[in-house]
């Protein structure tokens, strides 16, 4: 069922940035329209809190990947946001897929998802995940641990050979934050070039007749804006290419640099642009292999926020308005248990007021959840109107991706839908999680 569209007026401030998605335009009862839908209409109909995923934009976004780098693998990072449409979406445009559990790799099964352009990722990967990748025959295993190839190998099948990428650790600091940091040594993840780790870890995997080492994988970190880490690294990584070749006499026909690509929470905030990572880092790769008498192995990359976080927007109904201390706290009906990010790592958003107008001057406010927790702040020092009141629906914008898929039911709050709009129609992906739903876990004594 379509939900009607009030008239549009022409296209407003943020349409066509990285803050909102490119279909969102104004509409004269000061509400936003989002796929030709408009927001607080979505909020009345699925309730709140809910989050919007706007389907033209991530198509958009994965296509700009795909024209950026026509000769490349496109992995859309499935642990940024995923769901079958989702998954049928990234499959249409032409994308592969990075999977990190056996619950994803079944979600993409039953959807349908060729299994040969699945890849498989993380740091523990437990027996039954490595069986569920076998079984289901995805086409590239990451290896991220020496424990890790026997424990592989002993599980495939006699006369059975796997592709395997290793992940390997290139020294680099690039982040927006110490714990997304995961190109240096000292984390959890991969295998450290330094001290000679990793090298030993492809001797052994080249040990392994079941398993075919088709090339590197390394993954830096997240919201990196800047094209300078990716450079360093594909330096680093052709140099132990090289080493490789010249000690045991192998070349690899695969490089996966992983993603980490920035995207805009507020205005200002600066953004990667696909176009010149293909041209700043193609030309790179093929400078460093001709140093180094190398063939050009085929790239990887693995956008996942990038091209799912500009295309959600988060509704919320406010709750309570207070003002103490000195502060003004607008509390709405979600929080940390539907985006943990701010918590977590200092996140910033953007709010606006949908669904009416206001003429009041805007004063700065703290939007805030419902959680029993003090950090339970979801975004700043915003400017809303003074006169917000309960009742009224905020919209924070770049929330396609590392919500939903991070989130809890911390005090028994149910996770939120997820609804597709598209065309000036909308459409439920995934239902709220209800209170008999999370009843139905408790078995009792």
């Amino acid at each position: 069922m379509s939900l009607p569209l009030t008239t549009c007026a022409p296209p407003h401030p943020y349409a066509g940035t990285p803050l909102w998605p490119a279909s969102t335009r104004p509409l004269r009862t000061g509400d936003l329209a989002v796929g030709g839908v408009s927001l607080a209409e979505l909020a009345d109909r699925f309730g709140t809190p809910s989050y919007v995923i706007d389907e033209a934009e991530v198509r958009g976004r994965a296509r700009a990947w795909r024209t950026a780098l026509p000769d490349a693998d496109i992995a859309y990072a499935g642990k940024a946001f995923l769901s079958r449409a989702m998954i049928r979406w990234v499959e249409e445009e032409g994308l592969s897929l990075d999977v990190c559990s056996a619950g994803e790799l079944e979600l993409a099964a039953l959807s349908g998802f060729p299994a040969e352009r699945i890849v498989l990722h993380g740091n523990a990967k437990s027996p039954a995940d490595l069986r569920d990748a076998l079984r289901l025959g995805v086409g590239r295993i990451v290896i991220d641990s020496t424990g890790e190839i026997a424990s592989l190998a002993a599980q495939m099948p006699p006369g059975a050979r796997q592709r395997v990428l290793l992940r390997v650790v290139p020294g680099i600091a690039a982040g927006a934050h110490s714990a997304v940091r995961t190109g240096v040594e000292g984390q959890k993840f991969g295998l450290p070039i330094a001290g000679g780790e990793a090298e030993d870890a492809v001797a052994r995997i080249l040990g392994q007749p079941r398993l075919e080492l088709v090339g590197l994988h390394c993954h830096l970190g997240s919201q990196i804006a800047g094209l300078g880490p990716y450079v360093t690294a594909v330096r680093k990584l052709v140099a132990l290419l090289a080493e490789l070749r010249d000690r045991h006499a192998v070349t690899f026909p695969e490089l996966d640099l992983g993603g980490g690509f920035a995207i805009a929470y507020r205005e200002g905030d600066p953004v990667l642009d696909p176009s010149l990572y293909a041209t700043r880092v193609t030309g790179e790769l093929a400078l460093q292999c001709a140093r180094f008498g190398l063939p050009v192995p085929r790239l990887t990359v693995e956008p996942g926020r990038w091209i799912a976080g500009p295309a959600g927007v988060a509704l919320y109904r406010v709750l309570a308005v207070k003002s103490t201390g000195g502060r003004t706290f607008v509390a709405v009906d979600g929080g940390m248990s539907d985006n943990p990010r701010p918590a977590l790592y200092g996140v910033r958003y953007t709010v606006r007021l949908v669904g009416r107008a206001s003429a009041a001057p805007a004063r700065s406010a703290t939007v805030v959840g419902r959680h029993c927790e003090a950090g339970d702040v979801l975004a700043e020092d915003v400017a809303l109107p003074g006169d917000i009141r309960p009742g009224d629906v905020l919209a924070v914008p770049a929330a396609g991706a590392y919500q939903v898929s991070m989130a809890s039911a911390y005090n028994l709050v149910g996770r939120p839908p997820v609804v597709a709009v598209s065309e000036g129609r909308a459409r439920l992906l995934v239902r709220r999680e209800t209170l008999e739903d999370l009843r139905s876990r408790d078995v009792g004594e």
